[in-house]
């Protein structure tokens, strides 16, 4: 798979088929993650990967309470995803929720059926730096495989319950960065077209000067700008 196809046509799956990913496949993916790049190579992370239908039934009933509490701040204007950033169109981030709120809800409702969740753990991650490189690459490597996922940070809400669940050593400082349901999505692969255009969220030489090229459509795969080749 051309590297840009899989840029351009990874997004976040949240309903899945409940057929098995082989476990060939989830080596691939994992080996492709712990490729990523880390500050000093220090690979502070671990990977559990969960198929067992009783833990997932489980993990399932906590998922739902997370969400419940998620959208109960959503609902009173709290939380990261409450406001459109600044300069956005708010009714179109008003769509954009909705739709996630339904796709969410499908995933929530459907939580059993997932094939494999991935849970992710780090130690004096420094906010992510380190993990979330190793996260992208983890679900580049399932877009190639033709699975599916979702990044959640949901069961973080219930982190105690989760590290008692799958056995952490929360005493060599160990805590959870996110959890990844995957599975071969029920949907279509296709570009995320509904992005603000570079030229509205770049500039170039300080903020808010112009950035220099407008890009109103998708580079990829045509790979051309209203001003001419990407590679000028």
């Amino acid at each position: 798979m051309d590297i840009y196809e899989a840029l351009y046509t990874t997004r976040m799956m949240r309903r899945l088929r409940p057929d098995p990913i082989p476990l060939k496949a989830q080596a691939r993916i994992l080996d492709a993650a712990v490729r990523a790049p880390n500050g000093g190579n220090t690979q502070r992370w671990h990977f559990v990967a969960v198929d067992d239908r009783d833990l997932i039934r489980r993990f399932a009933a906590l998922f739902r309470q997370g969400r419940a509490l998620e959208f109960a701040k959503f609902a009173s204007g709290a939380g990261p995803m409450a406001a459109p950033a600044p300069g956005a169109d708010t009714a179109a981030h008003a769509e954009t929720m909705h739709r996630m709120k339904g796709s969410g809800d499908y995933l929530a409702d459907h939580f059993e059926e997932v094939p494999l969740l991935l849970f992710v753990f780090a130690i004096d991650d420094l906010g992510g730096a380190n993990i979330y490189p190793a996260i992208w690459s983890a679900l580049l490597a399932a877009r190639a495989e033709g699975v599916g996922g979702v990044m959640t940070m949901v069961l973080r809400n219930f982190a105690d319950e989760v590290n008692e669940l799958v056995g952490v050593p929360v005493e060599q400082g160990w805590k959870m960065s996110a959890m990844l349901a995957l599975g071969y999505p029920l949907g279509r692969w296709g570009v995320a077209a509904n992005r603000r255009p570079v030229h509205e969220v770049s500039s170039r030489n300080g903020w808010g000067k112009p950035f220099g090229v407008e890009v109103p459509q998708p580079l990829w795969p045509s790979q051309k700008a209203s001003t001419g080749s990407a590679n000028e």
